[in-house]
């Protein structure tokens, strides 16, 4: 395939105090065989060969493992090949001469930093109130004589697939940061080691979730139809029930 022409249309801010924009560039000469990512690495180069100010952007494996590299790609959280991460999406799925529209993640929860960077420190907060075993667990030995059911173990597997890179609240019309906490409450919740927190862990972690100024999940199913790796929203449904067991059970101990 021959290299290709494509029309850019790039969100620019300077600041979070400041109003940003879309601006437009052409980029000539985009092989096929180029990342999303080097696209961007190639314009930067152009833009400070011309003494311009390069669009600033995550990245860091560039392997589709840190989720670190999330924007939104003509309106779809990590571009429009699915269970794909920026990092990975080849310009071999554009069409010479397309217009793309590259954004940062919009929520309240996520504000912009500068261009396509947004502060995602809110995960990070969620994380620390609860998502993690802090009990004498054992070491490996004692981990590998603990037996877990083959479904359980499986689920558990896939909930900790999620990287924590956001596109789920950047493509939720609510931010909703459901399918990510959903995730994480589920991974620790089907383990032996998660039971003894089970209930302080999705109380504290929700209650920060809420204090974060995520939104409600509305049941759309935007969330997992962006997820770079395939998140089910069944894990928000384990959300609900654990949080609603733990609310039960709090409130007859307060008794």
């Amino acid at each position: 395939m021959e290299s290709m022409t494509l029309n850019l249309r790039v969100w620019r801010q300077a600041r979070a105090s400041e109003d940003g924009q879309l601006v437009e560039y052409t980029a000539r000469n985009v092989s096929p065989d180029m990342s999303f990512l080097e696209l961007l690495d190639v314009l930067n180069d152009e833009l400070i060969k011309a003494g311009g100010d390069p669009v600033a952007f995550d990245s860091d494996c560039r392997e589709g493992i840190c989720g670190s590299c999330g924007m939104v790609i003509s309106g779809v959280a990590h571009g429009p090949k699915s269970a794909t991460t920026a990092c990975q999406l080849f310009m071999r799925h554009f069409k010479d001469g397309d217009t793309v529209t590259v954004e940062p993640w919009r929520a309240k929860a996520f504000p912009v930093i500068k261009d396509l960077v947004v502060d995602r420190s809110a995960f990070d907060r969620i994380q620390a109130a609860g998502g993690y075993v802090s009990i004498d667990a054992g070491g490996a030995v004692d981990a590998n004589e603990m037996l877990v059911a083959k479904p359980d173990s499986d689920r558990a597997m896939d909930a900790a697939a999620c990287i924590g890179c956001g596109a789920c609240v950047a493509a939720c019309k609510n931010a909703s940061a459901e399918l990510f906490v959903g995730a994480k409450i589920t991974q620790l919740s089907l383990l032996p080691q998660g039971q003894p927190e089970r209930d302080i862990r999705v109380l504290a972690m929700v209650a920060q979730m809420e204090k974060e100024g995520f939104g409600p999940c509305s049941n759309e199913g935007e969330c997992e139809a962006v997820c770079p790796k395939e998140i089910s929203v069944a894990h928000i449904q384990t959300l609900h029930r654990e949080f609603t067991r733990a609310s039960v059970r709090r409130m007859f101990s307060a008794d």
